[in-house]
């Protein structure tokens, strides 16, 4: 091996290779910085407040001039369902019975309440805690507060009741004692609060607890109504189709929602512009540096005749050159992480200034990445110089 080595090299260009190297380290960096900056900029729109997925859109219709809230009807929602635009669509369902919750903290009773659940479907619910569930044997409700209702009590209550204040893990640990009334039955249940919500403005509760409790608790002489108001998964909240619908049917939504869905699909767009740059930037490294190892060949194909004619094996020849693509592959990807790590580090201070809530992801989908580029250029580069000598060991032959 070293032998067949020395004998080769004597015609490699070093600028050649050194222009490939430097080609395929930007187009790598360029991917791996295309996919971890979307991957980082995903952690702001899903960090502790979003409970609910970014293109999840909440609609509503206009309140009359009587002040009555119009409900939508099956037929509504069935339409909503068929547009193309929208995935998949679901109701509101709203507590039909009292609520009353008296808060505890360290012991002591702060304030009680009157209040009302609702649900989604839980489907429709990015909770990160695997105690999002109901049972009839459970003396426990998981509840999802709007962060405003913290706010409220910072901001207004404690300060008027000189309590003090609570950030959102100790308002968490705060015991909630939820009254259930209705029908004739009262019920007493703990609350566990799960987290807050800035996306939306209601009090959550698992769907299959509002399906219990309206059951046993609501008026059975109570017509029944349909929701007021939907929550839609959409394909492109950019969607002109979208706006227009909304509009001609005069449903309204938070536009605060709208904006962030448009600006995550806009990042979507941009970081895929910059990544298939990367690509074209990568495929074309590939072809400098499958032109260098063809010509190296080529001015060492009198040399690698002979080879094959004292008894070398194609697979022997033929390793020196893969090890040489495979090595340069290989600090191609070192150097673009190590850049990688610093560039991140910049525009991560940025983010966390900005958003001190956001958790940090870890840079695994970039060395995935990475890692499978890798794999990829590897195995094509491998192949191209074995199918280059076999078919210089042919023509020998």
């Amino acid at each position: 091996m070293n032998l067949v080595w020395k004998l080769l090299r004597q015609h490699i260009s070093i600028p050649q290779f050194a222009g490939f190297f430097l080609a395929n380290l930007i187009g790598m960096l360029i991917i791996l910085l295309g996919v971890q900056f979307y991957t980082d900029t995903q952690s702001i729109y899903n960090s502790e407040d979003s409970f609910l997925k970014d293109d999840y859109l909440i609609v509503n219709k206009r309140v009359s001039l009587t002040g009555a809230t119009s409900s939508f009807s099956q037929e509504d929602m069935d339409d909503l369902a068929a547009q193309p635009f929208i995935e998949r669509v679901g109701a509101f369902i709203p507590s039909k019975f009292k609520v009353k919750a008296a808060f505890a903290i360290d012991g002591v009773p702060a304030f009680s309440t009157d209040m009302f659940f609702e649900s989604v479907p839980d489907e429709f619910v990015d909770v990160k805690s695997k105690k999002w569930h109901f049972d009839e044997q459970s003396t426990t409700i998981p509840i999802i507060l709007p962060r405003s209702y913290l706010d409220l009590y910072n901001f207004g209550f404690a300060q008027t009741q000189n309590l003090a204040t609570l950030n959102e893990g100790a308002f968490s640990l705060a015991k909630l004692q939820v009254q259930l009334e209705g029908n004739g039955i009262k019920l007493q249940l703990e609350g566990r609060i799960e987290g807050f919500s800035g996306r939306i403005n209601t009090i959550l509760v698992p769907e299959s607890f509002i399906q219990w409790a309206n059951e046993h608790f609501s008026d059975p002489s109570t017509p029944e109504k349909g929701a007021t108001r939907l929550i839609m998964q959409v394909n492109n909240p950019t969607d002109e189709n979208l706006a227009r619908y909304l509009t001609h049917h005069h449903y309204i939504t938070d536009q605060d929602k709208l904006d962030s869905s448009k600006t995550n699909f806009i990042l979507r767009v941009i970081v895929g512009i910059v990544m298939g740059v990367g690509i074209i930037i990568s495929i074309l490294a590939f072809y400098i540096l499958m032109l260098s190892v063809y010509l190296l060949v080529e001015k060492n194909n009198t040399k690698l005749e002979n080879l094959l004619l004292i008894g070398y094996s194609p697979t022997r020849v033929a390793r020196p050159y893969q090890m040489l693509t495979v090595g340069l592959n290989i600090m191609v990807l070192i150097l673009a992480l190590v850049i990688l790590f610093f560039l991140r580090g910049i525009y991560l201070d940025m983010f966390k200034g900005m958003f001190p809530r956001m958790e940090i992801p870890s840079m695994m989908p970039a060395v995935l990445v990475g890692l499978g580029l890798l794999l990829l250029v590897s195995i094509l580069n491998i192949v191209a110089v074995r199918t280059k000598i076999m078919s210089i060991w042919k023509r020998k032959n």
